[in-house]
């Protein structure tokens, strides 16, 4: 089910050259990016660690566009307020209770701070994780990868999650919705994950691991809104 609003490019700046961070941001701004997306890795929930809330500063000097922020973290509740107060746009949190304890009190707390609230599921969790909540959300990231890591080989089996998730947004009266895929994100695969209903797509190493990233990010969104209604 094709989603009623156009497609946002989210270059995750994962893939990034973090020496020159700053320039990289700019320049996806420049090629026609609509989102930054940052993602957020504690260590614990993924193996690897990423950025804290002093980079997300910096990212926001770098950028007038919304930081779009994935908290990859055990317990995100304890830096919900840093993040904010750093310069996020958009805070989207796990669905998984072993991650986010309490989803509809942290979910509730980034809207009381002015911000954007959303959670992202991982490609094993149900819907059913966000059922309670989704009244409270503004976006939600369907990962099409297991998160930790880039460059990872988009997951087809979750795009009938995807198409659930969007019939669920409309029979809820959510049709405003923004549905996020993160994972794997390319000309090839974009169209699929349109087609199933998402309207916002990260790209990390498709975008930054381009010569020109505003080629990139244009054939992304071209591959994406050409594709059959």
């Amino acid at each position: 089910m094709r989603s009623p609003h156009a497609i946002l490019m989210a270059p995750s700046i994962l893939a990034a050259d973090f020496g020159y961070l700053a320039d990289e941001i700019q320049a996806v701004e420049r090629g026609g990016a609509d989102l930054i997306h940052v993602d957020v890795m504690d260590g614990q929930f993924v193996p690897n660690i990423t950025f804290g809330p002093a980079l997300v500063e910096a990212a926001r000097r770098a950028t007038t566009l919304p930081l779009n922020l994935h908290l990859m973290m055990v317990n995100p509740e304890s830096l919900i307020d840093a993040f904010a107060k750093a310069g996020a746009d958009q805070i989207m949190v796990q669905a998984e209770s072993s991650f986010t304890v309490h989803l509809h009190r942290t979910l509730g707390r980034i809207r009381d701070l002015g911000k954007s609230a959303g959670v992202a599921i991982n490609p094993g969790s149900p819907l059913a994780l966000i059922e309670e909540v989704l009244h409270m959300c503004d976006i939600v990231n369907v990962m099409t990868v297991n998160p930790g890591f880039g460059g990872q080989a988009f997951l087809p089996e979750t795009m009938p999650k995807l198409r659930r998730l969007r019939a669920l947004c409309d029979a809820a009266g959510r049709p405003e919705m923004r549905i996020m895929v993160d994972g794997g994100i390319s000309v090839e695969t974009a169209p699929i994950a349109v087609e199933a209903g998402a309207d916002v797509l990260v790209a990390g190493s498709s975008v930054f691991g381009k010569p020109d990233y505003g080629q990139a990010i244009a054939a992304i969104r071209t591959a994406a809104t050409t594709i059959e209604a």
